[in-house]
């Protein structure tokens, strides 16, 4: 690493705190400002984590020459603005998903970052878990052959509140959006056609302002292979995730993390623990080396691990899922469209 990288942080919500402490713990890098909109309420943390300036505006951050980048982890309404506004002044860009709620938003931000020529990288973080890095370097290498079927299973422990259903954009683009990118990242191809199927089977409530807590989704890729997806907003044991590909040779899969692998085996039962509870668990190293494959790309200016394409092509899935589920219909992608950085 050939300097430090001074960071800001665009709210300061729990994934905003997470990558705090995340960053706090690598050399190279310095946290030097947070803004948050209710930044008054963020002052005694931003004290303990020795963070020197707190603001409510982000704009603060953009004009600050000493900051190299920022981490958006504000409401995804706010992105795409973000991203154009940061990349005008010249900081590379950390995004959580999606980028926005509309493709021509996300376009329009993707070419703010092509034209000022700094970094960007979206927060699909699960694509830098062990166990699924490791499932992705076993389909790249031909040990199961030639991949013909992807199951993803990814279900939340406990449903959302009513309050964050109202504005996270829905299940498909606020939860299975991980999936789709999943989907790309491990198969190496691009979907072509997106069946959804959906309802609110945990919360009713969910319905009244239409979104669902279900869904199985079937997609279709450029080279004939086929995955299944399956979501639901509660798993009562625990955080599900589990990834399997079956392929000409074999098949590879990743099952749930637990806290231990400890089994006991008695007369009267088999036990073992259950799935980590949330994301903050399961997801722990994921997190953490996103934010260093960042810094890799700002530091050698090469491509980031997760590019803009890659968050605009699984926004393009999830909204033709949506679309699906509304007509209860397959819906095709048409891949004219890719975003060159």
């Amino acid at each position: 690493m050939t300097k430090q990288i001074v960071t800001g942080i665009i709210g300061a919500g729990r994934i905003g705190k997470l990558h705090v402490q995340n960053i706090r713990r690598i050399p190279h890098m310095k946290i030097k400002a947070v803004s948050d909109i209710q930044a008054s309420r963020i002052k005694s943390w931003a004290d303990s984590h020795q963070i020197e300036y707190i603001t409510s505006d982000f704009r603060d951050l953009l004009h600050d020459p000493d900051i190299d980048a920022v981490f958006i982890c504000s409401p995804t309404a706010a992105h795409a603005q973000m991203i154009r506004e940061a990349a005008e002044a010249k900081k590379h860009i950390f995004c959580e998903k999606p980028v926005s709620f509309s493709l021509d938003e996300t376009k329009e931000a993707l070419a703010a970052v092509r034209k000022h020529g700094v970094a960007l990288q979206v927060g699909f973080n699960r694509r830098f878990d062990p166990h699924f890095k490791k499932i992705k370097t076993i389909v790249e290498n031909g040990e199961i052959g030639t991949p013909h079927l992807l199951k993803i299973t990814s279900r939340d422990p406990e449903p959302p509140n009513i309050d964050y259903v109202r504005t996270s954009g829905g299940l498909f683009m606020d939860m299975s959006i991980h999936d789709f990118d999943m989907a790309r990242y491990i198969m190496g191809s691009e979907v072509t056609e997106v069946y959804a199927k959906g309802a609110a089977l945990v919360n009713p409530s969910f319905a009244e302002l239409g979104d669902i807590d279900t869904a199985v989704i079937t997609l279709t890729f450029e080279n004939g292979a086929m995955a299944v997806i399956d979501n639901s907003r509660q798993a009562v044991y625990g955080y599900d995730q589990r990834i399997e590909v079956f392929g000409t040779k074999g098949s590879a899969a990743a099952d749930n993390s637990r806290p231990t692998t400890v089994e006991v085996s008695t007369a009267d039962f088999v036990m073992k623990d259950k799935p980590h509870f949330f994301f903050l668990e399961r997801y722990k190293d994921s997190y953490e080396e996103e934010i260093l494959r960042f810094t890799e790309a700002i530091d050698t200016n090469r491509e980031t691990a997760c590019t803009g394409n890659d968050g605009f092509q699984a926004e393009r899935i999830a909204r033709a899922a949506q679309q699906s589920h509304a007509i209860g219909m397959p819906v095709s992608i048409e891949h004219t469209e890719k975003i060159v950085f």
